[in-house]
Parts: C-alpha cells; structure tokens; sequence
C-alpha cells in the first residue's frame, strides 16, 4: 500500500507563483517514489496544471459541488473535472464545512458524485477543540464518516481516502501528537472494519491532516495506522513538502 503526500495550497498563489511551485516540486521528484505525490492548486489554475504536472505528480481539486450541471452559478461539477483529466478532489474539509456551511449530507452527495464520475476521493473528518475536550472527538468523526460513507458499497471504498484533521490543530501551531493521531487512526480503521470488512478497512489509506512539517513527519508516519498526510501551509514551500514526501518514502 502506497503512501500519500498531498499538498493543499488552498487560497494561495498567482498563477505563475504555482507554476513555479508546482515545477519546484516536480523537480525534486524521483521517477522511482514509492509515495503519490498530490498537489490541489486553487480551481482557476487546474486545468492548465494537470496539463503539465507530468507522471510523477497528480492534481487535486480543492472541492466539487453537490450537484450536476444545471443553473448553479459558480459551481463545478465532478464530471468537469474529470472531463479536464483530473483524477482527485477533496471533500468534507473542515473549512468547507465551517466557512461554507458543507452538510453532512452535501458531503455524501459530493462523495458519490465525484465517486459517479471517476474520481478518487480525500475525505476529509475531524473535531474541533471544544469536541476533543469534551472526549466526544470519536463520536464526532464516527458520526461524520457513517454519514459520508452511507450506502457505499465494499467495492466503491476503492476510491476513498480518509483524511484525519484536527481541526483544533490546523494553523494554530499546535500538533496533534504522533499518539493522539495513531489513536484516532486506529479507531477509523476498527470503524471502516466494523462498517465494511477487515480487508477494505485495511486497503483504505488514512491520511494525517494536522500542521504536519518536516519536523513531525517522520514520526508521524511511522505510526502503523498513518498512511501519510495531507499538508497545509508546509505545502506551500517546495523544500518543505519535498522533505515530507521524503519522511513518506522511508515508511
């Protein structure tokens, strides 16, 4: 099972500052990694950069919406991005959920149309601070995830990637520690078992979504139920994300 190192640049960069980013990255790439690497640029810039990422390299979508086509101004659907050759797109983010109101339910709509279309899939589940003190945290991304994967089939899991984030330590410069992240991990992988069978639960990668460096990487995924990240800001400088893919390769 390969790991994952994807990059999610969220609202940053000009287009030519992530054409830059993206050629920095690409450069510094063996043609023999064992890890997929994934960049999610801002929307406007995907087409142009899965054009040109190369084999080494896959492009993300930050989001896609709920719906097909139709009168839905400002809205792309997840057969356009698959029609514009992309492969990934994230779903469920705590951002969209919290800035932009995302549902449980418009995430399950948004799983299976992107899953409808072709697409892979980061599903992105986690708890706040205030959710984690209260010691409801596993409730909470239970919760989140029996939604989100209600009606999924064995076979369809093929497509999904969990993603852990906490929230509570995502530019806030706190970390979740590799044992609370190997404790959370572990739970989602008893859960998808539970939910499917031992052996989709095992083939399903989870990723660590929490201020992941190059400091923490290592030792993050180190743990048995971490299969990678999904990096933020670190994501963001070349060197950095090139160190993390690296911490990826050794595990």
């Amino acid at each position: 099972m390969k790991n994952i190192v994807a990059g999610n640049w969220k609202s940053n960069k000009l287009l030519h500052e992530a054409m830059e980013l993206m050629n920095e990255v690409k450069s510094g790439l063996s043609d023999t990694l064992s890890t997929e690497v994934i960049i999610a640029p801002p929307a406007p810039y995907l087409s142009v950069m899965t054009g040109q990422a190369g084999e080494t390299l896959q492009v993300a979508s930050q989001q896609c919406s709920a719906t097909g086509s139709g009168a839905f101004t400002g809205e792309f659907t997840s057969a356009m991005l698959a029609s514009c050759n992309i492969n990934w797109v994230i779903i469920g983010h705590s951002e969209r959920r919290q800035g932009y109101g995302e549902t449980n339910d418009a995430v399950r709509d948004k799983l299976y149309a992107a899953l409808d279309s072709g697409l892979h899939v980061l599903l992105c589940c986690g708890e706040s601070l205030e959710v984690r003190e209260s010691g409801a945290h596993f409730d909470w991304v239970q919760n989140q995830l029996s939604h989100a994967l209600e009606g999924l089939s064995n076979e369809a899991m093929d497509g999904v990637v969990v993603a852990y984030e906490p929230i509570w330590a995502i530019g806030t410069g706190k970390t979740a520690s590799s044992q609370q992240a190997q404790e959370m991990h572990a739970f989602i992988r008893t859960w998808l078992t539970n939910r499917f069978d031992q052996a989709t639960a095992q083939a399903c990668r989870i990723l660590y979504g929490g201020s992941c460096k190059p400091s923490n990487a290592d030792e993050l995924f180190a743990q048995p139920d971490v299969n990678g990240g999904l990096i933020g800001g670190a994501s963001l400088k070349a060197a950095d994300f090139l160190a993390i893919v690296a911490a990826a390769e050794k595990h």
